[in-house]
């Protein structure tokens, strides 16, 4: 669809979707003909799409007719229209996803690319003024992700891995997309939220329903969990006996919520640290190699290519 609309290698394109599975194909394409693409989280409004329009000066975005919260529905084609009038950047065609799937596509054959070719660009969160789009190759990206499935997060080929956050972020990309594909994994597209979604033994059904081995999530997300259910409750109600590892980053994890976790699900809590600009963990707890000693309020150690 995207090479019939005249997309190339080189051309950037902007997904702007919440977490279907349809935001992950949209990734994939874009990577397969050599295009650029450029997440926009879902919860982003108008004038923030508009400036990424203007900086990463798309020719495609990829939209969606609504997203799911959890007491309300977000039409996003007003969001989307409110930006394409406010961008100086006119784009050339605007594809919306009715969250229908099409009866069928065609094969698309891969379009090679140089290691150094550029994979996605992603604007970083909590900055002002003019949005800064870190610009992602293939080659050493793809080899480090690699390296990480195994060696940190203690995952074999065949497992299920599931981080529960969203492809707007970095962490999305890594290890909801490329990682766990990479290394033969199957992955696991979530839309929703750990509480007001069924109930705050969502992400226990999810486990127990999918057989997951590891969880990578964010703090906030255990803190809501531990807020609404303090004693873990909910918990007996699942099959938890593979559960044997849980991952938090993208903010400060305080030790009362890992000492929390470690004594609901009896299983390791690992802190680890990193952000946009490095694309993968920039300290942490190898796991894969024979997990440290856990120090609350430390990432650990520091991974390979960094000196901290």
């Amino acid at each position: 669809m995207l090479v019939d609309q005249g997309v190339t290698k080189g051309d950037r394109v902007i997904i702007y979707m919440p977490m279907i599975p349809e935001a992950v194909m949209a990734m994939l394409a874009c990577a397969r003909i050599g295009a650029i693409h450029s997440v926009v989280f879902g919860g982003f409004a108008a004038h923030e799409l508009a400036t990424r329009i203007d900086d990463a000066t798309p020719k495609a975005i990829i939209a969606v007719s609504c997203g799911i919260e959890p007491n309300r529905t977000i039409a996003y084609m007003p969001l989307v229209g409110g930006a394409v009038d406010q961008a100086r950047h006119k784009l050339d065609v605007c594809l919306v996803i009715q969250r229908e799937e099409l009866a069928k596509g065609r094969e698309v054959l891969c379009v090679p690319v140089a290691a150094t070719d550029p994979l996605y660009i992603l604007y970083t969160s909590g900055t002002t003024g003019q949005p800064k789009g870190v610009v992602r190759d293939n080659g050493g990206h793809m080899v480090a992700l690699k390296w990480s499935m195994s060696n940190l997060y203690g995952i074999n080929p065949g497992e299920v891995f599931w981080v529960a956050s969203d492809v707007g972020w970095v962490v999305g990309h890594s290890y909801i997309v490329y990682a766990p594909l990479l290394h033969g994994c199957t992955t696991v597209i979530f839309e929703g939220k750990p509480v007001g979604t069924l109930d705050v033994g969502t992400f226990w059904w999810v486990i127990s329903d999918h057989g997951f081995f590891t969880l990578f999530t964010a703090p906030t997300a255990f803190r809501a969990i531990r807020e609404e259910d303090p004693e873990a409750k909910l918990l007996a109600d699942y099959d938890m006996t593979g559960f044997r590892t849980l991952f938090l980053a993208g903010e400060w994890a305080d030790p009362e919520t890992i000492k929390w976790a470690e004594e609901k699900l009896a299983v390791p809590v690992i802190d680890h640290w990193w952000q946009t600009e490095t694309g993968r963990c920039i300290a942490g707890n190898p796991v894969g190699l024979g997990e440290l000693p856990i120090k609350y309020g430390s990432p650990t150690v520091a991974m390979p290519g960094y000196d901290i």
